[in-house]
This record gives C-alpha cells, structure tokens and sequence, in this order.
C-alpha cells in the first residue's frame, strides 16, 4: 500500500517553529493499528488521517505516538492547510469527527486557516490532585478542568515560561492532560501543554485547548476576541473568537515535507 503524506508546521509562518503534524489523505481507512504504527514510525506530535466523504466534507481522526486522540487542534490546522493548497480544495471544508462532532474550516483572505470548535469551557476543580500540586513548580491561583485537561492558573507570564513539571506525576492524572497558563505581556494570554499520559512530555501548540482557554480568557478580559502564545520552545501563535457556543481558532501553517508512505 502506498499513502501520501505531508508533515506541515502548524500555528506558524516559519519552518521549524509551531506545532508539526502529519497528514495522511486515504481513500479508505486503513486497519487502526496500522494508523497507529504510522503515527508512531512518524513520532509527531500528532498524525491527521483524511477521508473524503463528498464534496467538501471529510472525516478525519488523530492519532499522536501513544494512542488515538479525541480532538487535535494543530493536526486539523495542518489537514486544512493541505486541502486548501495541495489538493485543490476551496470555500469551507466540514470534518466529521468520532467524538466532538462537525468541525468546519475556511482560509481566512490573510491566509490563516480559522476553525470552528466546540467552546469547551473549563470549570472549577473542588479538590485539587495532590499529583498535580506536586508535579509542577509553581503554585496556582485556580484550577479548572475541561473534558480533556486540567487548566492550571498561573500568577503571572513568567511563571509560565520558567515552570518546571515531573512528568511521573502528571502522568498519573489520566485520561486528563495539563494546562498551564496566565495573562500574557505581549498577548492577551500565554500557555503551556502537558500530555505525558497520552502523546509525550510537552506539546509545542495545542489549538484544542485553546477551546477551553479562550473562553476563560474572554471572560476574565471581558473580551471576545484574543492573540494567545504558547510558549514552548517552538512557540506558536492562534487567533481566537469565542461566537456563542463556538470557538473559532485560526493560525498559519508551513508546508515541511511531502512524500510517500510504503506499507
């Protein structure tokens, strides 16, 4: 079997910065543990493989080195960008998804890619785990969860930037990954990722989070519309607007590499 495959640095103008994803169009889809051993041999953050359903739609699943994931932001990101400027696609693209519904996308005049996601809005966790207190370094203001992360509160950008975490400890809190984050100087808000129970130690950008921080972060600014950086060592920057009960995040994305895969 031969597939195509494109790797495309997400939430970024420039190569090797942002979040990179893998994209597999497939007329059918493979058996999942080969998906899965793909996913692995590339050891991205995240693989996106495509199907065509009709004109415009696709399904789509996300798969990161560990295990298959419910919801990657970058991943999609990096479809869209493959769609819209390798494979001739135009005008809105809706993605059919096992678990978190309809996602559609569109190229904004600029370039960025906009998604539409659910609004996922984190809310206030009663008691703290002490696995979470203990693996990270710095104390938090709040704490609140969402269906795929604990969102940790964090006194300033700073502390953000300089945390250090025991990924030992933070694996424990699964299914749940973490989220670090704080009011940015340069941009409304700044972030940081853990996922060690389900991809690997830090993910350089998450746009699916921002599903979550964005709505937080609009509430406590009283305002809809927001620049978020996360501040891994690759960076990233997404556009975020929080629309009723939707969350449309938009970014760059850079082409990387384009092949074939031999299976």
């Amino acid at each position: 079997m031969e597939l195509p495959l494109f790797v495309v640095d997400a939430f970024t103008d420039q190569q090797f910065k942002g979040n990179s994803a893998a994209v597999v169009p497939v007329a059918e889809w493979p058996q999942t543990a080969l998906m899965q051993q793909i996913a692995t041999e590339n050891n991205l953050s995240e693989t996106a493989f495509i199907k065509v359903l009709d004109q415009g739609r696709y399904a789509i699943r996300w798969f990161s080195p560990l295990t298959e994931i419910d919801f990657c932001g970058h991943a999609t990101l990096a479809a869209s960008f493959v769609l819209f400027n390798h494979l001739g696609c135009a005008g809105e693209i809706e993605y059919v998804t096992q678990t978190v519904g309809s996602l559609t996308v569109v190229q904004l005049a600029d370039g960025r890619i906009e998604m539409s996601f659910p609004n996922q809005a984190p809310e206030p966790v009663a008691k703290v785990p002490a696995a979470l207190l203990e693996g990270l370094s710095a104390t938090p203001v709040e704490v609140l969860k969402n269906r795929q992360a604990y969102m940790v509160v964090l006194a300033s950008q700073a502390e953000v930037r300089e945390l250090s975490y025991r990924s030992e400890l933070l694996k424990t809190l699964a299914p749940f990954d973490v989220v670090v984050t704080a009011a940015g100087t340069e941009h409304d808000f700044v972030s940081r990722y853990f996922w060690p129970a389900n991809g690997g130690d830090e993910d350089p950008v998450t746009g699916s989070i921002h599903a979550a921080l964005a709505p937080y972060w609009a509430q406590r600014l009283s305002k809809s519309e927001l620049v978020a950086y996360q501040a891994s060592a690759r960076g990233g920057m997404l556009h975020c607007r929080v629309v009723n009960d939707r969350v449309l995040v938009s970014g760059y994305g850079v082409l990387y590499l384009k092949g074939q895969i031999y299976v």
